[in-house]
């Protein structure tokens, strides 16, 4: 599943930054994730980078936007067609 980011958010930057696919923007008072670019990390990092920085625990998992391991790779692979993911497993899901 994408993961989003609750009110509890104070907008320091950290997990922008940190994004590998640029999911997270600046929303009307708080950052939001596109759901459509996140993949929590899959491809990229064992744990979701976000969630790792976030100084107040506002990135959480949307019980909304439901996702595979295997569709979350594949989604990688779409966001980043030149990078090779043959071998990425995802093991943090």
């Amino acid at each position: 599943m994408a993961l989003k980011i609750t009110a509890e958010c104070t907008c320091c930057d950290a997990c922008l930054l940190e994004c590998p696919n640029e999911a997270i923007s600046a929303g009307e008072k708080i950052y939001v994730i596109d759901p459509d670019l996140c993949t929590e990390c899959v491809g990229f990092s064992a744990t979701t980078r976000c969630a790792d920085v976030c100084p107040v625990e506002c990135c959480v998992p949307d019980e909304h936007v439901m996702e595979s391991k295997e569709s979350l790779l594949e989604k990688a692979r779409r966001i980043h067609p030149d990078k090779d993911f043959s071998g990425d497993v995802p093991s943090h899901i």
